[in-house]
């Protein structure tokens, strides 16, 4: 494969460092750090992996320059202090060995700390929150900036010490570089703020110092916000210009976009395209001749390799397509990329567990994101029969889990084809990655000469006891919940009818039967969690006027942040409008009647209608299979949304977790 994506893995050279291929792990926070701030072993086992899987430069997450007040989570980074280097020093030895450049991001949070996690007040260019709701930072004093300054160069000074290839230096994003040169958080009058000159004095500063302190071979990468994606911010015309004045030290620009308050272009949402950011790049470039890096849901090697060729871009950054995939370099240069664990850009592993509710990140298709594939290297030591009924994606990875360590594996499918639900709303337009995952997972299995697949088969209790079962995984899904509303059975999903579920909604899509121009069509959801929004995502672009329903006082409660600011931008936009605390009491063929928050009823007429108000667990013959086998001899799992309806997430993680049976039955 490496010769037909040769521009991936030529080589690049940038002062002494050089790159064995064009891919970069970009920085992203994990929480796998201890609480002092020291790296962790399980966090150079995490970076092993991308090194292992042939990774050209891994950049580490950013590291504080300046801990309490620049810090940035509560298990962050830090290396301003020398008692850090050692577990560095590790670090750095252990990617080398692999082959792999590492380099590490330097940063202070500025008005993205926290009080509550730092004990101080934030600090800032000026007194403007970094995003809506956020604290009030309070200023930084002239003579705290050059001190600032000093810790950067300190903190550069320490990662060469400890052995890394380059450092970044974080300027986007809405860290405290950043809050300095966007208009939207820098109101000073000082020479640090007003003129694009003064507002890019501090990151101008900070690269000198770094310069002073690494020397003139040492590389430095400096991430930026090429377009901050928000009314009064800077435009990438704006960053063309204020680049003028940093621009001379700087070795390589990390050309990334947004800013909190537009977290789904940084954070890029499910619906951007592969690649998208790389006219920024471009731009970048050809103004100053500097290499540059894009990023932006890169996960298709062609694509990739498309961006090198045509020169918009030097280097291509990767960071959850890294954690979805550690390989993903090996299997595109030695192997096949139908083996690549594509990321589906969900961004609930990551980006929602880290920013939404501070745990260590997670990813919805990768249940090994510290392991790897290590577990392919363990092997049954004695015949075991495994069945599973239900080949959605929780199904499909215990099956192939179980397959890859030998044992015999019976997957058993009611549908004409594999996937469940995954495939189906990968059939709305906007949710089209979606479906990488499910077909990874049926090229996965095809593969396995022990996994024996029976579509168009409903599991019976007979078929299943014929296979001689040791471990048997219920895995049958669910179903679109439809409560005992007044008339909702009678009209839903009724062939002529105005009334839908998701399910219904996505046939229709896939007919062709909702037209693009829907002006003057009214749309109502009854559901404001993920699904409910699927639908909305889909009808308010095409010019409906819509309305969705929700019982609860928020709309998309659970969803993670990157996805909840790009639905609550596009609802915004599109006039969608949100009724909360309002219940539905009684579904009619052309309108809903509805109580709203005063306790009074209301009609809400509709042309089209939609109840998502979620999905419920299926499970048709789970109590025939306690029955059947209550001996105790055979082992019955329940995974996935056959438990209770919830994430892909999940249900993989479960599906994996067949290897923790096949250990306690001593099977492996």
């Amino acid at each position: 494969m490496k010769n037909e994506y040769k521009h991936i893995f030529e080589p690049f050279t940038v002062k002494h460092m050089t790159m064995k291929n064009r891919i970069v792990m970009t920085p992203m926070g994990t929480n796998y750090g201890e609480q002092n701030g020291e790296m962790s072993f399980l966090h150079i086992n995490y970076y092993e992996q991308r090194a292992k899987g042939g990774t050209g430069l891994i950049i580490v997450e950013n590291a504080s320059v300046f801990s309490p007040q620049g810090s940035n989570g509560t298990t962050q980074l830090r290396i301003d202090h020398d008692s850090y280097i050692p577990r560095l020093y590790k670090l750095c030895e252990t990617v080398h060995k692999h082959g792999a450049c590492i380099a590490i991001q330097l940063n202070h949070a500025g008005a993205s700390a926290q009080a509550m996690r730092t004990g101080v007040q934030p600090v800032s260019a000026s007194d403007i929150p970094s995003k809506a709701g956020g604290e009030v930072p309070r200023p930084l004093k002239r003579e705290e900036i050059y001190e600032i300054v000093g810790k950067y160069g300190e903190a550069a000074k320490r990662a060469q010490t400890a052995g890394f290839d380059a450092v970044e230096i974080h300027a986007g994003h809405s860290y405290l570089l950043s809050q300095f040169i966007s208009p939207l958080t820098n109101k000073r009058t000082d020479e640090f703020g007003g003129s694009a000159e003064n507002r890019t004095r501090f990151a101008r500063l900070v690269i000198e110092e770094v310069r002073k302190q690494v020397g003139p071979f040492f590389p430095i990468f400096v991430r930026i916000s090429a377009d901050e994606f928000l009314e009064g911010g800077n435009t990438l015309e704006d960053t063309l210009e204020y680049l003028q004045y940093f621009q001379e030290e700087v070795d390589v620009f990390d050309v990334s976009a947004g800013l909190n308050g537009s977290i789904q272009y940084q954070i890029d949402a499910n619906y951007l395209p592969d690649g998208w950011r790389s006219y920024m790049a471009k731009a970048i470039k050809e103004r100053y001749q500097k290499p540059c890096m894009t990023m932006g849901n890169i996960r298709d090697p062609k694509v990739a390799d498309e961006i090198l060729k045509r020169g918009d871009a030097d280097l291509i950054g990767m960071g959850r397509g890294l954690i979805a995939d550690p390989e993903w370099v090996n299997k595109v240069e030695f192997g096949d990329v139908c083996d690549i664990r594509k990321c589906i850009s969900c961004n609930i592993g990551c980006a929602g567990h880290r920013i939404g509710i501070n745990r260590p990140i997670r990813c919805t298709i990768n249940p090994g994101i510290t392991s790897g594939e290590d577990y392919k290297k363990r092997k049954v030591k004695r015949q075991c029969n495994v069945v599973v009924i239900g080949g959605g994606t929780a199904g499909l990875e215990a099956a192939c889990t179980a397959a890859e360590v030998g044992c015999t594996t019976f997957l058993i499918e009611k549908k004409p084809y594999l996937g469940g639900l995954a495939a189906e709303i990968s059939k709305i337009p906007d949710k089209k990655r979606l479906a990488d995952f499910p077909n990874y997972l049926i090229h996965r299995a095809e593969k396995m000469k022990n996994l024996f697949i029976f579509k168009n088969t409903e599991a019976t209790i007979a078929q299943v006891q014929d296979l001689h079962p040791d471990i048997v995984v219920n895995a049958t899904g669910s179903n679109p919940l439809l409560p005992p509303i007044k008339g909702l059975h009678d009209v839903i999903d009724q062939e002529g009818g105005r009334v839908s579920s998701i399910l219904n909604m996505i046939n229709h899509v896939v007919a062709g039967d909702y037209p693009e121009d829907m002006k003057g069509q009214k749309v109502v959801v009854i559901g404001g969690g993920a699904v409910g929004l699927d639908v909305v995502e889909y009808f308010a672009p095409r010019g409906a006027e819509v309305s969705i329903v929700e019982m609860m006082p928020i709309i998309g409660n659970g969803i993670d942040p990157v996805s909840k600011i790009g639905t609550f931008d596009l609802m915004e936009k599109h006039g969608v409008k949100q009724l909360t605390n309002t219940a539905l009491l009684e579904v009619k063929g052309q309108s809903f009647l509805v109580k709203n928050p005063d306790g009074k009823e209301e009609e809400l007429p509709f042309d089209y209608g939609f109840v998502c108000l979620g999905m419920r667990s299926n499970n048709p013959i789970l109590d025939q299979l306690r029955e059947s086998f209550d001996s105790g001899r055979v082992e019955i799992m329940n995974i996935g949304d056959s438990v209770r309806a919830r994430r892909i997430i999940e249900g993989t993680e479960e599906g994996r977790d067949i290897l923790n049976v096949l250990d306690k039955r001593d099977f492996i």
